[in-house]
């Protein structure tokens, strides 16, 4: 009966995907069916860690996280949890060798409940590896499937897709890290102000990255190639749009791109890949 809890686990990852990112359960969508459970896993964790420490601010949320933690850590020893998001997650940490990741990231969680500023680029650069490279890195042992050769040869390019899908994420989201959340991620941006030349910096650095994460993206498995390549055409149109939109505004609201122009990068990303152009 532990394969049926199992199977009932993972669907409550897939439901908290399916309802906290449209976009990237569309990108899991054209993974492979075989890889899809470990990736709805992984999000489902993740997501779960990152809410504790952004939304919960009626509750403690330090001993909120404390105690997700203690629970996943326990698992790993017991091979379950009746929670069912660290349920799936353990099997996949177990199977696919993701313990380091696993405990860098829930590390820089916590560092949301201790830190509000990045004022070096260094302490930028060490948040960012914990927080969003590390996942980047578990998906990619994944796509792999454990395959060492193939990883360290691509790992280079997860980690700089991972930095700038969430450089992508505090640019977009800056008026709120800053007003509700008290934090500021971009050691450039000083007393709640973004200037134009600062947004420049920023946008020049995230196009380095993508640059960078693209030579490793057209190596993927094929598997896993086309769900990839999606969410980085997203993410790049989103900083074409951030990129066009004036400081002031992207101080004043959350910029974001509509249904219909997904569905159009999704129909162009397609056809490029049928056309085995990526």
């Amino acid at each position: 009966m532990k394969a049926l809890f199992d199977s009932s686990s993972l669907k409550c990852s897939k439901l908290i995907t399916h309802t906290y990112s449209t976009s990237f359960s569309l990108g899991i969508r054209l993974f492979a069916p075989k890889i899809r459970p470990a990736i709805y896993a992984i999000y489902g964790f993740v997501r779960y860690a990152d809410e504790i420490v952004d939304s919960f601010h009626d509750y403690d949320q330090e001993e909120l996280l404390t105690e997700f933690i203690q629970e996943y850590k326990l698992s790993l020893k017991r091979k379950i949890s009746l929670n069912p998001i660290i349920n799936s997650f353990q099997e996949v940490v177990h199977k696919y060798e993701l313990y380091e990741y696993a405990d860098v990231f829930l590390e820089r969680m916590q560092y949301d409940l201790e830190v509000s500023e990045y004022s070096t680029k260094e302490a930028y650069e060490n948040y960012i590896y914990g927080s969003a490279d590390v996942v980047g890195l578990m998906c990619l042992r994944v796509f792999v499937d454990n395959d060492n050769e193939k990883f360290n040869s691509l790992q280079f390019s997860a980690k700089y897709l991972g930095s700038a899908f969430q450089k992508v994420n505090f640019l977009r989201d800056i008026k709120q890290d800053l007003e509700s959340l008290g934090r500021s991620y971009f050691p450039n941006v000083h007393q709640k102000e973004l200037t134009d030349e600062v947004k420049r910096e920023i946008i020049a650095e995230i196009e380095e990255d993508f640059k960078k994460a693209y030579i490793g993206l057209v190596q993927l498995p094929i598997e896993s190639r086309l769900g990839v390549y999606i969410a980085y055409k997203y993410y790049s149109n989103l900083l074409k749009k951030l990129k066009n939109t004036k400081s002031e505004k992207i101080l004043s609201g959350r910029i974001h791109i509509s249904n219909p122009m997904k569905m159009v990068i999704l129909a162009k990303g397609y056809v490029r890949y049928k056309l085995n152009a990526i």
